[in-house]
């Protein structure tokens, strides 16, 4: 049995015990089986009588109500969908709306079918003019909360971040459900046949329909890959929870898509990429993979510079900085199948000297000195780990008022100004994390670099530099200053952190960037 099936299996599977208690919980409501009735008022009533004494718990309970009410439910599927829409996740958009719909839509039908009454207890709480059966509140948390496990599943890579994920949705399921209890307002059977009704949507949904992108295998026609389809596959193992799952991932799709079977170079510790792009091309491959952080990506890149091989770029680090401007999916499955049936841009590559930087050094992304430098410098590689970028906001907030530093800039073997500033970065690409415009001009393939130099006078100075990189405004001054040219030269008065695509290369007095035209062969979405 292939795996798919062995998964829709028992997807199937749930999903039947799922219907199986709904079925169950209804012939009984439909019966007013006495047993029922009666564990539901002896479970009802103590959450009850406890809610009713204490105005504190009961203020929280109507704030879990109303936050997970119909209208606001609705509303949180239409920003999710519509997000997921906007990063090009189209089929779990699709996937996400029906289930929503359709646990909203069989709640709805069942109340209409059943009309049971809601509990009635001496002291009510509040009355509610409804029928009980099943919760709305349940059935709809239960749906989002599959949901949003699936989502996490697909999308967040890292072990421990997905875990606490989920386990935040169980709980908010969980909480959502006793909150109708507490208030007195739902049977516990009603509950659970709304999270029934929920979760049996999720599953029967994900059997039907996968919501994970599709592969799209082009026809050789109009594509560049090369008739003689020789791949080679550079992985950092680190980077990838399951090593051998990736490698059958890539096996199978690289088949499906026609390319032969590849050939596979795993990183060290010593070696981050470089004998092993040079041992790919030497092999004769027509394609490339490279599956890691932007350093190892960065030293492939550099490696296969001029050789007129495409590289495919398989992000799996923290930063991913060159995919995302470049477009490239985070998702593993889908920016694999970029790489194997894309279309190839050619992107410059920018070279680096400097005092202690080795030769031949290059960049894709950007490189910097000061501030930006001494974030990535100080991100704990732990943290990064579990929670990913934002190690770098806890690194950023450490270092906020890192010094400033007099420099000595010059553009294009210019003479060279002189300026104060706590962070210069020379940049190939416009974008930082989270989409932030720092070089809203730059471009990857114009063939110059974009330099910008930060020096907020004190802490508070911060928000309003913030607030023009994000709304790109080009006034420049003292606080916020840009310049353009195909080299740049700084020289710093005293020895300060750099960095390279992200990666500390420890501190220096000079760096010299130089930005190499349509030097490197890129696999980009069509």
């Amino acid at each position: 049995m292939s795996d798919y099936a062995s998964i829709r299996t028992r997807l199937l599977v749930w999903a039947t015990l799922s219907l199986a208690v709904l079925l169950t919980l209804s012939v009984m409501v439909r019966l007013d089986w006495p047993p029922l009735q009666d564990l539901d008022t002896a479970i009802g009533r103590g959450p009850q009588g406890f809610t009713l004494r204490n105005r504190l718990v009961l203020d929280i309970l109507r704030v879990v109500e109303l936050a997970f009410n119909t209208v606001p439910m609705t509303i949180y599927t239409l920003v999710l969908v519509i997000a997921l829409f906007v990063r090009s996740h189209r089929r779990a958009a699709y996937w996400t709306a029906g289930v929503m719909l359709g646990a909203s839509l069989t709640t709805y039908l069942l109340k209409r079918l059943f009309q049971r009454d809601r509990p009635v207890w001496e002291d009510a709480i509040h009355t509610v003019d409804s029928f009980a059966f099943p919760s709305g509140h349940s059935s709809g948390i239960a749906a989002a909360m599959g949901v949003a496990t699936v989502l996490t599943l697909m999308l967040v890579r890292r072990r421990g971040l997905r875990r606490a994920l989920i386990t935040l949705w169980v709980l908010v399921a969980l909480v959502v459900g006793a909150d109708r209890i507490f208030l007195g307002v739902h049977n516990l059977s009603d509950v659970v046949a709304g999270y029934a009704v929920g979760l049996a949507w999720v599953f029967v949904s994900l059997a039907a329909y996968d919501p994970a992108p599709r592969s799209k295998v082009m026809e050789a026609l109009s594509s560049p890959v090369p008739s003689t389809k020789q791949l080679a596959v550079v992985l950092n193992p680190a980077k990838v929870e399951n090593t051998l799952a990736f490698k059958a991932l890539v096996n199978k799709m690289a088949a499906d898509s026609g390319w032969d079977e590849p050939e596979w170079y795993q990183t060290r510790v010593d070696d981050t990429g470089k004998s092993m792009a040079e041992a790919a091309a030497v092999a004769g491959a027509d394609l490339v993979l490279v599956c890691g952080g932007d350093g190892t990506v960065r030293t492939v890149c550099a490696e296969l510079a001029g050789t007129g091989i495409p590289v495919g770029v398989v992000p799996a680090g923290t930063g991913n900085l060159l995919a995302r401007n470049l477009g490239i999916p985070l998702y593993l499955q889908t920016a694999i199948d970029v790489a194997l049936n894309g279309q190839d841009r050619a992107i410059d590559l920018v070279s680096v000297s400097g005092d202690g930087i080795a030769p031949d050094e290059h960049f894709m992304v950007m490189g910097g000195m000061g501030f930006d430098a001494a974030i990535m410098e100080g991100a704990n590689e732990q943290i990064k780990a579990k929670v990913g970028w934002l190690a770098y906001v806890v690194s950023a907030l450490r270092n906020l008022m890192f010094p400033a530093v007099r420099l000595e800039i010059s553009m294009d073997d210019g003479p060279a100004t002189r300026h104060r500033a706590r962070t210069v970065i020379v940049g190939n690409v416009g974008y930082l994390q989270a989409g932030i415009p720092l070089l809203p001009d730059a471009s990857i393939d114009d063939g110059v670099l974009d330099v910008v130099l930060v020096s907020p006078n004190r802490f508070l100075s911060w928000l309003p530099v913030a607030v023009r990189v994000l709304s790109r405004n080009k006034r420049t001054d003292a606080a916020l200053d840009r310049m353009t040219g195909r080299k740049v030269s700084i020289r710093a008065s005293h020895d300060t952190p750099r960095q390279l695509d992200g990666d500390s290369i420890g501190a220096g007095r000079e760096l010299r960037a130089e930005c190499i035209h349509g030097r490197l062969l890129v696999r980009v979405p069509r």
